[in-house]
């Protein structure tokens, strides 16, 4: 596990207009708001916890070198890692009680590209339609992608594909 790395973007696909103009697209509807396109890691400090201060390591067990490689990096997982209720939720109470079962974690969408299937049920099989498929906390991001003109709505998509 320690040697995988996030799966790349696709440049080839990434640096057509159309993909170009739809990661614009992509924030401004909204997507952005959960699906962060980049999120940096804790300081090392944090990481590592400061033992004299009692400080406990965020991450348990971990050395203060693993803290040192992972600390202070941008990742690109287009997610904020946080649950959301997007009308979707299995009924799975997640930890923090009942009001969690219709929520969801906001999934990671590097790689996206590599899935023929979507969604955290992987019952959805079009982009599109796994975009649409969204309510809840999401309903007015995907009121402004219904409003979007079809060669738009295409564009964002080609945007996720070279995720």
């Amino acid at each position: 596990m320690r040697a995988t790395k996030p799966p790349s973007r696709d440049s080839a696909l990434y640096n057509t207009s159309d993909a170009k103009a739809g990661e614009k697209l992509f924030d401004q509807v909204g997507c952005s708001i959960c699906h962060i396109a980049t999120l940096p890691t804790a300081s090392p400090a944090k990481l590592y916890g400061d033992k004299s201060k009692g400080q406990p390591a965020l991450i348990p067990g971990i050395t203060q070198a693993q803290a040192n490689a992972i600390g202070y990096k941008n990742i690109h997982a287009y997610s904020d890692f946080l649950l959301h209720d997007v009308g979707t939720g299995d009924g799975i109470v997640q930890n923090g009680g009942q009001i969690t079962a219709k929520k969801m974690r906001t999934s990671p969408l590097w790689g996206l590209r590599t899935h023929n299937r979507y969604m955290h049920d992987f019952q959805t099989l079009t982009l599109t339609d796994a975009v649409t498929r969204h309510g809840g906390e999401a309903t007015q991001v995907i009121d402004a992608f219904s409003h979007l003109n079809s060669a738009d709505q295409k564009r964002l998509i080609a945007f996720l594909r070279c995720l």
